[in-house]
């Protein structure tokens, strides 16, 4: 049997005196521990606390600190990890560009003629510019003081969009810049275009094909509305020093008769005395008819071709001038002046009056006149009519002022134009331009033509003379002439400069104005 509890009439003694029981230290022990944690969170918070800004003009500085330097803001507000990795990714994108740019031109050159790598190029800075945007935010966010006034708030958040507006604009216009650029070098310049004229060695390394020279014809295509098809009313044959970027402009009349082709070409079996159609209209003979005719003729005979009508007069000016023709231009007249007022517009000197409009052959007069004056400004409108106005003037004087008006633009094209203007330009020449330039060419061809705007630029025109007859052309002397404008002999020390018939003496494209003309008082818009 149990032997029973004795009862005790001792009273527990709870004096501080006493023993605590085990229990009681660990409920002690926990609070203590409570409490320690309590402290620590509230150490936490209130040093984070200390890394928000204090007041407006803190936040507003942060903020902008995190705008110029993505990251900054993470940092600040103690995201380290989060932050040293956007910053780290900031720098190196900085770098990369640095680098990839700072190669020169050709590193732009390898972008712009590349239209899938310029479209990346155009997405990456889209998401690069979403991504920028939503660091700026959440950094403003984390950095803004948590007591402020609602006014803060809203002049806060104001700022931030407004930083983001004023980042996000240039970023917008490159992308907007580059999906143009990709477009027009995709629209103009084909991969590999179907040509029998254009030289088959010509490769991205070796662009001339080891020639010291590169022959590229210029064309003025003037058509548009009530004109039937094309005709070439201007040819200028550009032969460029690939090395020194100096060139000589051969002018050709429009109306010149029986021109010739190489001996090589399928053509010249058709047209073995030169071009004469025998249609009993000698406008069907001169060379600006060639574009139209041919093709319409004789369809196919030089070949696989995207533009028949241009390779048929490359060969005629080949033939003729008795050098290879490369590559062609066409312009189309009707566009011009879209290229001219992109520009800006272009500067010349007018040295007699340039009609607008009219008709001589059937007695229409003009309906205005282009003013004499030195360092004329033309819009795009009156630049037209300066370089093909022909009422009360001829062929001649107006393949001087298409010269003029090439120089001319060749000098509004600086590069403060061509990139404020950049899409203007784009637009206009993708609609009017049309050649025959591999794509691949594109980037020598822009290094060749920045060498021909720091060089010296001399132009031959085949005028009527006892030499030269437009009616019945002297090839061999128009090739004679070609040689030794391309090919100058040396001239010894002391002896006097050798003449050079064909080029005008007196510089057409300088102000001398033409003894007995009106001057601005007197002709008036309407004569």
């Amino acid at each position: 049997m149990r032997t029973p509890r004795r009862m005790s009439n001792e009273v527990l003694d709870t004096t501080d005196d006493a023993p605590r029981r085990p229990g009681g230290r660990r409920r002690a022990a926990r609070s203590a521990r409570f409490r320690i944690g309590r402290r620590r969170g509230g150490a936490r918070r209130a040093a984070r606390e200390h890394r928000r800004a204090h007041g407006l003009p803190g936040t507003l500085g942060l903020t902008a600190l995190g705008a110029f330097v993505p990251g900054s803001g993470y940092l600040y507000s103690g995201r380290k990890a989060l932050g040293v990795a956007v910053l780290g990714v900031w720098l190196a994108g900085v770098a990369a560009l640095l680098w990839y740019f700072g190669r020169g031109i050709d590193a732009t050159l390898d972008l712009a003629f590349d239209p899938t790598r310029t479209r990346i190029a155009a997405v990456l800075l889209g998401t690069v510019l979403l991504v920028w945007a939503f660091v700026v935010l959440t950094s403003h966010r984390l950095v803004r003081h948590r007591s402020r006034p609602r006014w803060h708030t809203a002049v806060g958040w104001t700022t931030s969009l407004v930083l983001v507006a004023v980042g996000a604009a240039p970023v917008l216009v490159a992308a907007r810049y580059a999906m143009a650029t990709a477009d027009t070098v995709e629209n103009v310049l084909d991969e590999s275009p179907n040509s029998a004229t254009i030289p088959e060695m010509a490769t991205e390394d070796d662009p001339w094909a080891g020639e010291k020279r590169v022959n590229v014809l210029l064309l003025g295509g003037d058509g548009g509305k009530g004109r039937t098809g094309v005709r070439t009313d201007t040819v200028i044959l550009a032969s460029i020093d690939t090395e020194t970027g100096r060139t000589v402009l051969f002018s050709l009349p429009r109306n010149m008769q029986g021109a010739e082709f190489p001996e090589d070409s399928p053509l010249h079996d058709v047209y073995p005395d030169g071009y004469r159609t025998g249609m009993g209209d000698d406008a069907y003979d001169m060379l600006n008819a060639i574009y139209g005719q041919v093709p319409q003729t004789h369809p196919g005979i030089l070949g696989d071709s995207d533009n028949e009508g241009a390779d048929a007069v490359k060969q005629a000016v080949e033939g003729s001038l008795g050098i290879p023709v490369d590559y062609y231009l066409l312009v189309n007249l009707a566009g011009f002046q879209d290229v001219v007022d992109a520009l800006g517009g272009i500067t010349v000197n007018v040295n007699e009056p340039v009609a607008i409009n009219g008709d001589t052959d059937r007695g229409i007069p003009p309906t205005g006149y282009i003013e004499p004056g030195p360092e004329q400004h033309l819009d795009g409108f009156h630049a037209l009519w300066f370089a093909r106005g022909r009422y009360g003037s001829d062929d001649y004087a107006r393949m001087d002022r298409q010269r003029c008006t090439i120089d001319a633009m060749i000098d509004a094209a600086d590069p403060s134009t061509i990139l404020t203007r950049y899409l203007d330009i784009l637009q206009a020449g993708e609609e009017i331009v049309y050649t025959d330039i591999p794509r691949a060419l594109g980037k020598p061809f822009v290094k060749l033509l920045l060498k021909v705007k720091e060089g010296k630029v001399r132009s031959v025109v085949f005028r009527s003379s006892d030499q030269f007859s437009s009616a019945d052309p002297d090839f061999d002397y128009m090739q004679d002439v070609v040689q030794k404008s391309l090919y100058p002999k040396k001239r010894e020390p002391g002896t006097p400069k050798p003449d050079r018939p064909t080029e005008n003496p007196v510089d057409v494209c300088a102000y001398n104005p033409v003894d007995g003309v009106e001057t601005d008082s007197d002709l008036s818009a309407s004569d």
